[in-house]
């Protein structure tokens, strides 16, 4: 089986270069190597700010803001910092060099940025434990070949990378929550045809001991499989399409044998093999049952670590991206998702992406948040963990609504304008629009 990892931000690849500017520019002002001043905290003040788990967050990819011209870092920051919400790094690619590059030695100065620059933004810090440096793949020592950042550790190399993950760890006492690896990179079994679950859930075990033994409050979490279709019957399975099996026998597996968890880690698309089925929004119900699903096998909390409802070069308006995404935080909202990452979608290059979360840093007047980064934060603020749904009575069908004590949430559905009633009040509603309703008491 060939298996297909998507991502809409490349890792560091042939990085050496990129690596020193990222080092020596991390906070700096692009050439000038100023420093940026901006919304700054400790990791003490950060912790203490905290007052609920927001669920919704994202993923730093290769190109994030640490680094670019001085003004545009600044207002891309402080844009980030003005709603915490959970922030992801992972330890090797996307964007962090190698952190062993021979065996006991050790290089955190990229990962050391990036660990700041969430501290900095006020960001609730989270770690992937992803990727593995060479050496134990089977590689020279000493040196990263970056096209096999997506092979695995070999088996007598398990206790080392769980001892690597000790290290990060203590290196970072303010980070309480640790994902361990990404989507089985290098798991799969060819010649069995599955995936080789018995090897991740063997090395899951080692890091999560590990974790433990640094501080017991740690949270760690696994196994992150991408959430697949497949030809083939299916225990999840939809109008929107199905789930493959050979993912939910893994995850069953794991969760039978992990010697310990604090939530359970899954990624996936609501796209199917057949596209966007039965619409773009229909197809959004996938979330809401691998959900209920994985609540039948686990009372884990259920974490996402990666999750698209856009094809990839979609060319949607913006506006119809966000009605979907809106809808889709919607699902994970009600389904009790404890927490959802964004996968953040920068690029290199001078325009803003689809779906990115600010403009490019790099240009003088970039760094401006965009419409999606503001949808997270606000689905943040009106949605952190634990907070009651109040049913809310709208209408037409082809709007959709999500409801607390406070706030509410519409999002038209249609590419036409529509006439909604909303808990009795009528509104017109633009194109696909979404809109925050202050709900009266």
């Amino acid at each position: 089986m060939r298996v297909r990892f998507r991502r809409w931000a490349g890792m560091v690849a042939g990085a050496t270069i990129l690596g020193l500017i990222l080092i020596a520019c991390s906070f700096g002002g692009g050439a000038s190597g100023q420093a940026v001043s901006g919304v700054e905290v400790t990791a003490t003040e950060a912790a203490a700010t905290a007052s609920t788990w927001p669920v919704f967050g994202f993923t730093h990819t290769q190109y994030t803001v640490d680094y670019g011209q001085r003004q545009a870092l600044r207002v891309a920051r402080n844009a980030i910092a003005e709603k915490r919400v959970l922030q992801n790094q992972h330890i090797m690619g996307f964007g962090a060099l190698n952190p062993e590059p021979r065996p006991g030695v050790y290089d955190f100065a990229s990962l050391d940025a990036r660990i700041d620059l969430i501290r900095k933004t006020h960001g609730i810090p989270v770690i992937t434990l992803c990727c593995a440096p060479d050496w134990m793949k089977g590689g020279t020592p000493g040196r990263t070949n970056w096209s096999r950042i997506e092979v695995a550790p070999l088996p007598e190399h398990y206790q080392d990378f769980a001892d690597l993950a000790a290290r990060i760890a203590r290196r970072y006492p303010d980070v309480t929550h640790f994902i361990v690896w990404n989507e089985l990179k290098g798991f799969f079994d060819e010649n069995k045809h599955r995936w080789n679950y018995e090897g991740y859930t063997d090395m899951y075990n080692r890091v999560y001991q590990a974790l433990k033994a640094v501080n017991p409050k740690i949270e760690v979490g696994g196994p992150y499989p991408a959430l697949g279709g497949f030809d083939a019957p299916s225990e999840v399975h939809g109008d929107w399409g199905n789930v493959d099996q050979r993912v939910l026998d893994a995850l069953k597996y794991w969760i039978k044998h992990n010697k310990g968890a604090d939530f359970i880690v899954v990624d996936g698309t609501s796209e199917s093999d057949k596209g966007m089925v039965p619409d773009e929004f229909g197809a959004l119900k996938k979330f809401s049952a691998v959900n209920a699903w994985l609540r039948r096998h686990t009372n884990l909390p259920i974490w996402w670590a990666e999750w698209y409802a856009e094809p990839a070069r979609s060319g949607w308006p913006e506006n119809k991206r966000l009605a979907v995404h809106a809808a889709a935080m919607m699902e994970f909202a009600r389904s009790r998702t404890t927490a959802a990452l964004y996968w953040s979608r920068q690029e290199e290059r001078g325009e803003c992406p689809e779906g990115c979360l600010w403009t490019n840093p790099r240009e003088s007047d970039g760094g401006q948040p965009s419409a999606m980064l503001r949808l997270i934060q606000e689905f943040a603020r009106s949605f952190p963990s634990g907070t009651p749904i109040v049913p809310v009575n709208v209408s037409p069908a082809s709007v959709r609504a999500l409801g607390q004590a406070d706030r509410i949430v519409v999002v038209n559905t249609r590419d036409k304008s529509v006439k909604a009633t909303i808990d009795r009040k009528v509104i017109d509603l633009a194109p696909y629009e979404v809109r925050w309703i202050s709900r009266g008491r």
